[in-house]
């Protein structure tokens, strides 16, 4: 093996998420010595890997600066693989910041990938730009490649890659109101043994999300066990989840108190990074907290609404998107009653029951006299399991109108109505719509109607 291989396998070995200061050190090592030598593939390996730490700690600037180099020195050497390396360093924190082309240029990546049977490469494509496409509420590129993606990784043996895309469809599917789903996905990723740090974080916050939400029991253990992961790696993508699941536990439990205190660390360095989304995210539980921050980085997303106090627009953003928990809780900001008891009614069909509590109490706070407890026991225990929305969506179904429709009916977005069908189909174990009707009507889950 010549030495150059050595390094550049060395090199990869050190890329590994959670050990990113150890990896840049390795990576700057063969930088320096390859730089001595001709130029060769290697010292392009290193310049795309140099690119890819840096694009996993999100640091745009170093992250484009030593991608550009790779990409130059790759084409000049005819090396596709360098160039496609460099090119995933380039796309991903387009992703985050919400470019137009960013998909564009990752899909052609993803495309040369396959075609020259780089399968490693392929994996790290699905990998790099689904996670960030997770993170800020992207479905148009999740619902396009994740599935795809989690196939791929399976029918190639790329198991790393493939526990990555289970945690990032659990977290897709706990943002888009499937609870029970995300706990599945990430139940999946949980009981690999040795599972990879980053992939366990995320798929821990999405529990303690699930079980907070519902009012249920062990959430601060799994919190305590995510940041004491993400907390000594320094790195961005996995401090931030994790702070913002602190903040919102702590608030639905009746301690804004501490929402302060976990999420200070995160919007630092989220500042540092320029990382507008995570800002967004982190400035909006601030301020339900009653802290008001000034940063010299603008926010982006729906945040930037609830942060100027716009709760009707930052409502309308999160429904469009396809978050409905995010909706109902931007309508709970409000300090007015009809917006209150939308959220209400909302965070009662989805059974997030300290939400509602929450909003509850404001409305009596109000002097709001009749305040609707929610759906009773046997409602939520229905034969299929299906909660409170589904069973909305199943009537309208029923009675024969189209996805769109029940959206226009519902005040939900298309996406969310499609996710709920989808949802229907499985817990009813049919295949079409009209077969869901009649198992509904067997297991007498429309009598009522």
């Amino acid at each position: 093996m010549r030495e150059g291989d050595a390094l550049r396998i060395r090199s990869d070995v050190g890329w590994c998420p959670g050990y990113v200061a150890q990896s840049r050190r390795d990576a700057r090592d063969c930088v320096s010595l390859l730089e001595t030598l001709p130029a060769s593939r290697e010292l392009g390996h290193a310049y795309a890997n140099l690119a890819n730490l840096h694009k996993c700690a999100e640091e745009r600037e170093e992250a484009k600066a030593w991608a550009t180099r790779a990409i130059e020195l790759g084409r000049k050497l005819g090396a596709q693989e360098v160039v496609l390396r460099a090119t995933e360093a380039v796309g991903v924190p387009e992703v985050l910041d919400g470019a137009p082309d960013a998909l564009d240029r990752l899909e052609g990546a993803l495309a040369s990938a396959r075609e020259a049977g780089l399968v490693d490469q392929v994996g790290r494509d699905y990998y790099s730009f689904l996670g960030p496409a997770a993170a800020v509420r992207n479905y148009t590129i999740t619902e396009r490649h994740l599935a795809s993606g989690l196939q791929y990784c399976s029918d190639h043996g790329l198991e790393l890659f493939r526990l990555y895309l289970l945690a990032f469809g659990a977290r897709v599917a706990l943002d888009t109101g499937r609870w029970d789903e995300a706990v599945d996905g990430a139940k999946a990723v949980l009981r690999v043994p040795r599972c990879s740090t980053t992939p366990r974080i995320l798929t821990l916050v999405v529990l303690a999300l699930v079980r907070a939400r519902r009012g249920d029991p062990e959430v601060q253990t799994l919190l305590d066990e995510a940041w004491a992961l993400a907390e000594p790696t320094g790195e961005l993508p996995r401090i931030g989840p994790v702070a913002v699941a602190r903040a919102e536990a702590a608030w639905l439990v009746g301690r804004p108190d501490e929402i302060a205190e976990a999420t200070g660390a995160a919007l630092d360095l989220a500042v540092r990074r320029q990382s507008r989304w995570r800002i967004g995210e982190l400035l909006a539980w601030r301020r339900r907290a009653g802290v008001h921050d000034e940063v010299a980085v603008e926010p982006r997303g729906p945040f930037a609404a609830q942060i100027a106090g716009n709760w009707q627009q930052a409502a309308e953003e999160w429904t469009q998107i396809g978050c409905p928990y995010e909706a109902a809780l931007a309508s709970a900001d409000a300090d007015e009653e009809e917006p209150l008891r939308r959220a209400l009614v909302e965070l009662q069909r989805i059974e997030a029951r300290p939400a509602a509590a929450i909003v509850s109490r404001r409305l009596r706070a109000l002097g709001v006299r009749a305040v609707a407890r929610g759906p009773r026991p046997s409602t939520r225990s229905n034969a299929a399991a299906l909660t409170a929305r589904e069973l909305d969506v199943l009537g309208l179904l029923a009675d024969g109108l189209r996805n769109a429709v029940i959206a226009e009916r519902l005040f939900l977005s298309l996406r969310t109505v499609e996710h709920h069908v989808s949802a229907i189909l499985g817990k009813l174990g049919v295949q079409s719509r009209s077969e869901a009707v009649a198992e509904a009507g067997r297991l007498g889950l429309l009598q009522d109607r």
